[in-house]
């Protein structure tokens, strides 16, 4: 750690006033249908998302809007609503399922007199209480200090310029202007720390390159069972429950496959509608494994209520993250269907896409197997790729992974060649270039 770090280890003291409210897990849930009703299956995972945060629920308050309010955002007949129902229950927190601008979120704290989280506030607690590393307690304080510095308004009365006087009087700083240097200069310590972190994984992921080992990576919405099929696959012992986010951090692991060559898989961070910013740009460095891999598993929960709206969540991260490897789907809690059976899917061309499984029971590993061993082996394809003339590494890795069946210089300077590659070896390739 350098000096610079050293000095400012310290948490910043952001010395938010006496006068507000005091944190407490007694909650009130508020989850309005803004537009469009939601899914039951959502409401649910709200409450579900609460629960794993540690709160105690004392009631849900729902509605209709068409439009969010700018002030409450529920509007103020329902926040009055709210506050008598804070007040009967005695909750010492109210927890919506929306995303709150920081001036709705300070004036709903003045009038209900108790804490006010968001859905972005409520996810970012819920991820500091699960990370174990010391990367992912990096990553999750940076989370929580870009959300905060959105919100330093929510302070009240102690962020406002120091009042006049004799011997007072002055321009000086304001609370306000202290606390987000503070929180700058935090951050930055962060990010230094997390580049670090970062440039050894890469150190890593080119060690893995050049023993020629395949990386496979699981994604997949939160609780759909990733961990279970991770264990089942590689006798890991990672935590598996049967919750939301039970596991942060990424674990990679060699896999042995029947038959084909052996290659790494790894379990990452599970994904969630509505999943705040600050932490995917916080997470980016682990979720570099996804764009790195040459296949991505999606794990899919069979038995979701919505499960294709879930599908499209992640993959709607994993288009922000740009990855765009080959997928293989894997549907997973057959166990939990009454009709569902172990089965592999092909396309037209003889390609497995889809796989039916229970990781719990172990039911249609083998298929799973299976067709990971045809991703990692080598299902051959004919690929053209144009060289710039500074890419001379590129063009002898090919060589050495691929059959080159022809190569012509290009008019402007560089190559085209074309190889007969595995697929896998394609993305790895793909992966190299960036």
């Amino acid at each position: 750690m350098s000096a610079g770090d050293r000095s400012l280890a310290v948490e910043p003291a952001f010395a938010l006033s006496d006068l507000r409210p005091q944190g407490g897990e007694r909650a009130i849930l508020v989850d309005l249908d803004i537009g469009v009703p939601r899914e039951a299956d959502e409401r649910e995972e709200f409450v579900l998302l609460a629960c794993a945060a540690g709160a105690e629920v004392l009631g849900i308050l729902g509605g209709t809007r068409s439009l969010p309010d700018s002030r409450y955002f529920i509007g103020a007949g329902k926040a009055d609503e709210l506050k008598t129902l804070v007040a009967a229950t005695g909750a010492e927190l109210a927890i919506f399922n929306h995303p709150l601008s920081p001036a709705q979120e300070r004036n709903l704290e003045r009038l209900l007199q108790c804490r006010v989280l968001d859905r972005a506030g409520l996810i970012l607690d819920i991820f500091a209480q699960r990370a174990r590393s010391f990367e992912g307690k990096l990553q999750v304080e940076l989370a929580q200090l870009r959300h905060l510095s959105t919100r330093l308004v929510r302070g009240w009365t102690h962020l406002e310029r120091q009042k006049g006087g004799i011997g007072l009087r002055g321009p000086g700083e304001t609370q306000l202007e202290t606390d987000r240097r503070l929180l700058a200069a935090r951050m930055a310590v962060l990010e230094r720390r997390l580049a670090r972190i970062e440039r050894q994984r890469a150190q890593g992921r080119r060690a893995r390159v050049k023993a020629e080992l395949p990386l496979v990576s699981l994604v997949g919405y939160t609780n759909a069972g990733k961990s279970t099929l991770f264990n089942r696959l590689t006798q890991a012992g990672v935590l598996e429950a049967d919750q939301l986010f039970a596991t942060l951090d990424p674990t990679v692991r060699r896999l042995e496959l029947p038959g084909g060559r052996p290659a790494l898989l790894a379990d990452t961070v599970g994904f969630i509608s509505q999943l705040p910013h600050e932490l995917i740009a916080a997470f980016r460095a682990t979720l570099e494994e996804t764009r790195n891999a040459a296949l991505l598993v999606h794990v899919i929960d069979a038995g979701a209520a919505n499960r294709a709206r879930q599908i499209a969540d992640v993959e709607r991260v994993l288009g922000e993250l740009g990855s765009q490897q080959p997928r293989l789907e894997v549907f997973n809690k057959i166990d939990r269907l009454e009709d569902a059976s172990p089965r592999l899917e092909r396309d037209a061309e003889g390609r497995a896409v889809r796989v039916w499984i229970s990781a719990h029971t172990g039911a249609g590993i083998e298929l799973l197997q299976e067709a990971l061993s045809e991703y990692v082996s080598g299902e051959q394809l004919i690929e053209s790729f144009r060289l710039g003339v500074e890419e001379g590494r590129a063009r002898a890795w090919l060589y050495r992974h691929a059959r080159v069946i022809e190569e012509r210089l290009l008019p402007e300077g560089g190559w085209e060649l074309s190889c007969e590659i595995a697929r896998s070896e394609c993305g790895r390739f793909r992966a190299i270039r960036g």
